[in-house]
């Protein structure tokens, strides 16, 4: 199972960059994950977040496959446990398709890309800097793909 993290925004700070790459590289060859930047949209004058976020709800409709799993990460979406994901990563483990993991920009996500998730993953309530997300995301998977391979990654 390929799984991708699409993401709105370029040029992260450097230790974003070196953390997202240390939880990903330590995934099994089975859950390689790579990451694929779509270009912040231009903001300025008021009203302008509203056109911004369509351009890049465009942009991130263009990368996404028709035969991918697509999870939205939103803070109004569901939130799950630890053993929780994992049980949920193993399902999507079984049901063979690719996984696609679609992070916001400053603004949010446009209504199109959000009714296009299969499904919509709060990894918290409040509201996360978008560069914070990447790495909670890489550091989510690492651990839930642990607690699978029996590793005492969690402690309860």
């Amino acid at each position: 199972m390929r799984v991708r993290v699409i993401a709105v925004g370029e040029r992260m700070p450097r230790w974003v960059d070196a953390v997202f790459s240390d939880y990903t590289r330590r995934l099994p060859a089975g859950l390689g994950v790579t990451l694929t930047e779509i270009p912040l949209a231009t903001r300025g004058r008021a009203g302008s977040g509203e056109r911004a976020a369509d351009l890049e709800a465009r942009r991130l409709l263009g990368t996404l496959r028709a035969e991918e799993y697509v999870v939205v990460l939103d803070e109004r979406g569901r939130e799950l446990r630890s053993r929780e994901l994992a049980q949920w990563l193993q399902q999507r483990m079984h049901d063979g398709r690719d996984l696609a993991f679609v992070i916001g920009g400053p603004d949010g996500l446009a209504a199109e890309v959000s009714a296009r998730a299969d499904f919509t993953w709060s990894l918290s309530q409040l509201t996360l800097p978008h560069a914070l997300v990447r790495v909670l995301l890489a550091e989510q998977l690492y651990r839930a793909q642990s607690l699978l391979a029996g590793h005492p990654y969690h402690r309860e």
